[in-house]
């Protein structure tokens, strides 16, 4: 059988389109939600699950945050997926019938400019492939969907035209998950490292706790906050790293701030991703 990989969100997401560029021999599996993602890998149905965690315009998503370090899933790759809107509209539509375009409210965000110049009223949908089905489905010519040249292809809509998001660098981040973590070796070139801690309640503990990376000369690329268990004193912090935890500078680093932590787990080392590398290189 054919190896599956978990999405959350209707064929034609950019989930979906994010699974199949970055393993194309996989079977992309559709799930209603994060947590249903998640159970699919968990159960065994998928052997893999891509998990968007960031998005350059947008920011975090919150819910991966929650969801992930409790999973019992480990991160073994990241995928960055160029988000590259498009206005879909049924065949034989042409783009001065457009009335209403419908999308997910973050998309519909993206595309302000287009919105404008066409004077078309936004509507907001559950998410972008699924407002290209609502619209297929329709077969309204005054109905267009905000949604990626994917959705088009399965949906059976025609591109009244391509690349109308307002930023070019519109790009989300994915973590590739699986049930057990990868087996890296410390020697591999372009590593990074995920983990989540806990400070202790104390003053200056996160200053205390981060200062052992600066010190040790590791560079970390995000760090985002967030309340657990509805107390406003137990804060958790997701963290990403460049490294191994097995080179002297980041092991150094997360012995100090294991020291000033209630908990530290590392949720997955992987190699970075191309896009990364290029961006990096680049600068």
């Amino acid at each position: 059988m054919t190896a599956m990989i978990s999405f959350q969100g209707v064929p034609g997401a950019y989930s979906d389109l994010a699974c199949r560029n970055a393993y194309p021999a996989m079977t992309t599996l559709p799930c209603a939600s994060f947590e249903a993602a998640i159970d699919a890998v968990r159960d065994g149905r998928a052997a893999l699950g891509m998990l968007p965690c960031e998005n350059s315009l947008a920011g975090r998503v919150s819910d991966i945050h929650q969801l992930l370090p409790d999973s019992g899933l480990y991160i073994i790759g990241e995928q960055f997926q160029r988000v590259e809107h498009c206005l879909l509209g049924v065949k034989g539509a042409r783009i001065d019938e457009i009335r209403r375009a419908h999308s997910h409210s973050v998309a519909l965000g993206q595309v302000r400019r287009i919105l404008a110049e066409l004077d078309l009223t936004a509507v907001v949908e559950a998410d972008t492939a699924g407002a290209a089905e609502l619209v297929a489905g329709w077969g309204r010519k005054q109905d267009a969907a905000i949604a990626s040249a994917l959705a088009a292809d399965i949906y059976g809509l025609q591109i009244l035209r391509a690349n109308v998001e307002d930023a070019a660098h519109n790009t989300t981040r994915f973590y590739v998950v699986a049930p057990r973590a990868a087996a890296v070796d410390p020697a591999t070139r372009n590593l990074m490292t995920t983990f989540v801690f806990r400070v202790r309640n104390v003053p200056a503990a996160l200053y205390k706790a981060l200062g052992g990376f600066a010190t040790n000369g590791v560079n970390m690329t995000r760090l985002e906050s967030y309340m657990i268990n509805g107390a406003f004193t137990a804060t958790q912090f997701l963290c990403d790293v460049e490294g191994h935890p097995e080179h002297t500078s980041v092991r150094r680093a997360l012995e100090e701030l294991s020291f000033f932590s209630t908990e530290m787990r590392v949720l997955g080392v992987y190699p970075m991703a191309g896009f990364r590398v290029r961006q990096s290189a680049a600068e």
